[in-house]
């Protein structure tokens, strides 16, 4: 018998009995459809948060004080601030491979205009700011030098807040009113940022930015700035900038452990190293359905053998090989994973499609996802398909015609 013929009598056995081949399939289709439906929304929201990290600006550097650690019976402190306004004036006239060196200073606040109240993040902030984070305002004007130079008392509001504040009257030239520490500062409004949305754990669209001078001076009455945003002056030359940063701090600060520095790059590939390990082990536990779809498999061929016992020795007294039998179910076996895994497939994607709508990113189902999920449950088909198919094989004739 040709592999087609074999083919076509597995199917033909299949079909005889649909509605028991259906629930043996059905481990196998939900099994595959929770490894496709995981794993998309694994890529999917890993392609939105590196979407989100690329869209900061190009070439970015991080520059963070860290927090001190605990020795010699001592208890590990907060994070201190060690970084100051000068520190970020050395670095972009003396380091030849960084450039726009902003310093930050946050704090929270709440921000009052007339009668509506909204807590939000206060951000003392450079020009160069705007194109370090890729992030420019969609009406009025950024924070300008004359700004910082003079402290004066102005502000950009992102466009969430703006909208929270004034709902859908211009906020521009209107005051507002920041109360934090117990000091109340008066802030003109003088642009509004485009939206932006949550990245590098803060959402832009609900910060208030204004002139470090004025953070500084009015707002938080400190001398040192929460953290330093710079840019390489190219990707390629991002690893030298950071290893310039490195020196040049710990030169300025005498100890390498005050700072830690991580660029856009290792941002993504820390990124990518999180939401793909969370994605593996997500597909992991989901495949596990899939064992228990080749079990229901393997019993309910084990029942086809017993059931078609007289079948099997009327073929082997008419001259049926072993080798045919054996193939004949284990056909069987790997036709019911095969479609169980194509029906996985299609309700996995459209599984992905729904929760990714809900939960606001893409869904991305892969070449590699469907093909190691219909690879897994072929597999799957062969492994628990061998030992019926091997039983039915190794039937007595003799026996298996005086069966009832």
């Amino acid at each position: 018998m040709s592999l087609g013929e074999t083919l076509r009598t597995a199917v033909h056995s299949l079909r005889a009995n649909a509605l028991r081949s259906l629930l043996s399939m059905l481990g196998i289709i939900i099994g595959v459809a929770a490894v496709v439906s995981v794993v998309s929304i694994g890529a999917g929201g890993q392609q939105a948060v590196l979407s989100n990290i690329s869209r900061l600006g190009s070439n970015l550097i991080m520059i963070m004080p860290s927090v001190p650690r605990g020795s010699a019976g001592r208890v590990q402190q907060e994070v201190q601030s060690v970084f100051t306004l000068p520190m970020a004036a050395d670095m972009d006239a003396i380091l030849p491979h960084v450039t726009n060196v902003v310093p930050v200073v946050t704090g929270r606040a709440l921000v009052i205009a007339g009668t509506v109240n909204v807590q939000a993040t206060l951000v003392g902030v450079t020009p160069p700011f705007q194109s370090v984070m890729n992030y420019y305002p969609q009406r009025g004007r950024f924070i300008t030098e004359w700004d910082v130079s003079e402290g004066q008392a102005v502000a950009v509001l992102g466009s969430e807040l703006a909208e929270e504040l004034f709902d859908s009257a211009d906020p521009l030239e209107r005051e507002i009113t920041a109360i934090a520490g117990g000091r109340r500062v008066s802030l003109r409004v003088v642009g509004v940022m485009a939206p932006r949305g949550q990245a590098m754990g803060g959402d832009f669209d609900m910060q208030v930015y204004v002139p470090v001078s004025t953070m500084m001076q009015r707002v938080a009455k400190t001398r040192t700035v929460s953290y330093f945003a710079a840019q390489a002056v190219s990707s390629e030359l991002a690893g030298e900038a950071v290893a310039q940063l490195e020196f040049f701090l710990t030169r300025r600060l005498g100890d390498a452990d005050r700072f830690r520095i991580m660029s856009q790059d290792q941002l993504i590939e820390a990124m990518s190293q999180v939401t793909g390990t969370l994605s593996l082990m997500l597909g992991g536990i989901a495949s596990i359905a899939l064992l228990v779809g080749g079990i229901g498999i393997m019993n309910i061929m084990l029942v086809s053998v017993t059931e078609r016992t007289r079948e099997i020795g009327i073929r082997k007294a008419l001259g049926a090989k072993r080798r045919a039998i054996l193939v004949q179910f284990l056909m069987e076996a790997v036709a019911l994973a095969v479609t169980g895994g194509v029906v996985g497939v299609a309700l996995g994607w459209a599984g992905a499609q729904i929760i990714a709508r809900f939960g606001g990113w893409p869904g991305v189902v892969t070449p590699a996802s469907v093909a190691v999920a219909l690879g897994f449950s072929t597999g799957v088909g062969l492994f628990f398909g061998i030992y019926p198919a091997a039983k039915a094989a190794r039937l007595d004739p003799v026996q298996a015609l005086s069966y009832e």
